[in-house]
């Protein structure tokens, strides 16, 4: 079966290559556009294809996603006897040692991206691709475009994977005493830690060839007088070990992250979370469906209205949903938009005015220096070490792979996450029935500054011989992969995401972060507040 499927994907490749890419770069939203791409991605990962099941109409507890939040909220109401139903927009998206389930970041396709035709990354080289139900919502705002998940397992598939804590002097400040620190540090980020069987990256891996960067990137912050602190991660170092074999296909060691993992290197929620979850028998995982509102009926009830959708984007039925409980874990633009355009619509009468408000980048920006001798031995995608730096503005820079750039071309990548007190509030604009949000310019240009800084520091202190920002590498189009805020903890909610003015509606994800997990990636810390919040949750009955 296997054989017939790949040569029937080579046959349809050959003839996807005689008609060019005009098929993928017509308009977006039309399954017909891309026939022959359809066919090509069934060929390869026949099971996102596979029918879809239906939801039920009523359901004690529904969680809206499938990220980190969501699926922390659907496997602790699991455990407490709660019957659930997971509600996903993406695929679900199953892995293999040798196929190519997901796309490779360096030469990408509709796999890649959801419902796009075209995706211009931090290379800022341009690359066309099918409209298809890929992995990363590109979602453009004026001034800022924002990365986000759109898969069972949410951000899990398509993050680098470093879950870090933060210091505790800055996460006092960015929270202000709404969450306790000590109280995450002493039980919630263990118990997370546990989960995911975070560990820093070994000896052995450290070592190996394709994270020749990730050494001299080391080297460099010690000549400049930082000391590097080594980062857990959510990867597999088995997995990743199975790839400097030969045992499985390169992926965590040839650039491949942002787009997914297609072996399982990433530990991802749909091998934890999500699985204890279905385990228990009282989850239920629904891909392919997107929520379009949410509102409450006149006996209390959530309802819940759903798209389900092909992997191609038609909508195959429209339904309506309710429950007893809602939780949104649809990630801060996802959750943010449900509730603002339900406030908007009437749908939801007593949101407060604090709903919509506090969302920030979480500080977010990519950047780059040289070395002087590149190895061109591969793009090793985990992050070893980061550096804290508060000369100017707090920050911390971690050691970073070049996305779609699968060999060291002399290119030392940063992932910088600056302490940003700048926030934005989304807003309704009702002859579009859209939601949207403005970034200021000059507030990414201070954190861009910021991080420069420091890595100009570095590379005169190591001798680097390239500055990548002359040349166009570096943060010139604003991105974030980090967005948070939108229903914040203690104002649009209580202190545990109860959603103020409804009951039995919470916010379980990024959206309850205040625009920063202060210096570091967000993951850890919307896992453990999700951890802590659902105990109390479940623990109060409310």
């Amino acid at each position: 079966m296997r054989r017939r499927t790949m040569l029937k994907a080579a046959g349809l490749a050959a003839l996807l290559a005689g008609v060019g890419t005009g098929a993928a770069t017509r308009g977006a939203g039309s399954a017909s556009a891309n026939p022959l791409w359809n066919a090509l991605f069934e060929a390869w990962v026949p099971e996102i294809f596979a029918p879809l099941p239906d939801p039920p109409d009523h359901t004690e507890a529904i969680v809206i996603g499938s990220g980190f939040g969501a699926a922390v909220t659907a496997l602790r109401l699991a455990e407490a006897g709660i019957q659930n139903t997971v509600l996903e927009r993406g695929s679900r998206w199953p892995n293999d040692p040798w196929r190519e389930i997901f796309t490779g970041d360096e030469l990408p396709d509709g796999r890649g991206f959801w419902h796009r035709t075209s995706f211009t990354g931090i290379t800022k080289v341009p690359v066309p691709c099918a409209d298809f139900g890929g992995v990363l919502d590109v979602t453009e705002y004026p001034g800022i475009d924002v990365w986000r998940a759109s898969a069972v397992g949410g951000g899990s598939i398509v993050f680098s994977g470093a879950m870090v804590a933060p210091p505790k002097h800055l996460f006092d400040h960015v929270f202000g005493g709404v969450v306790n620190f000590d109280e995450l540090d002493s039980v919630y980020y263990p118990r997370v830690r546990q989960m995911l069987r975070l560990s820093p990256m070994p000896q052995d891996v450290y070592d190996s060839a394709p994270f020749a960067h990730s050494r001299v990137w080391d080297q460099q912050v010690r000549a400049a007088g930082y000391t590097p602190e080594a980062n857990d991660s959510i990867f597999n170092w088995d997995v990743v070990r199975a790839e400097l074999a030969g045992n499985s296909r390169a992926s965590a060691t040839a650039a491949h992250s942002n787009l997914g993992n297609s072996n399982g290197a990433k530990f991802d929620l749909n091998q934890n979370y999500l699985r204890y979850a279905e385990g228990t028998g009282r989850t239920g995982i629904f891909p392919g469906h997107r929520v379009d509102t949410i509102g409450q009926d006149a006996n209390g009830k959530y309802v819940v209205t759903v798209s389900k959708l092909a992997p191609t984007g038609q909508v195959l039925r429209t339904r309506t949903l309710t429950c007893d409980k809602l939780f949104l874990g649809a990630g801060s633009v996802g959750t943010s938009e449900l509730l603002v355009r339900a406030q908007a619509t009437g749908t939801l009468r007593n949101l407060n005015e604090h709903v919509g408000d506090g969302w920030g980048t979480n500080g977010d920006v990519v950047l780059a220096r040289s070395f002087s001798y590149p190895s061109m031995n591969g793009g090793g995608v985990p992050s070893a070490s980061r550096i804290f730096d508060d000369a100017g503005m707090p920050l911390h820079l971690e050691n970073w792979y070049v996305p779609g750039i699968p060999i060291d071309t002399g290119a030392i990548a940063s992932l910088g996450i600056v302490l940003d007190p700048t926030r934005a509030r989304f807003g309704y604009d009702r002859g579009r029935n859209a939601v949207g949000l403005a970034w200021p310019h000059e507030a990414q240009g201070r954190i861009v500054d910021a991080c420069r800084a420091v890595d100009h520091k570095v590379g005169q202190a190591s001798g680097a011989m390239v500055d990548y920002t002359a040349i166009g590498f570096d943060a010139q189009g604003f991105f974030t992969a980090h967005p948070l805020g939108g229903a914040v903890l203690g104002r649009a909610t209580d202190g545990y995401g109860r959603v103020v003015g409804h009951p039995g509606l919470y916010v379980m994800d990024g959206a309850a972060i205040p625009g920063s997990t202060a210096t570091v990636n967000p993951s850890l810390t919307i896992t453990a507040i999700a951890e802590r919040n659902i105990e109390a949750i479940i623990r109060a009955g409310r």
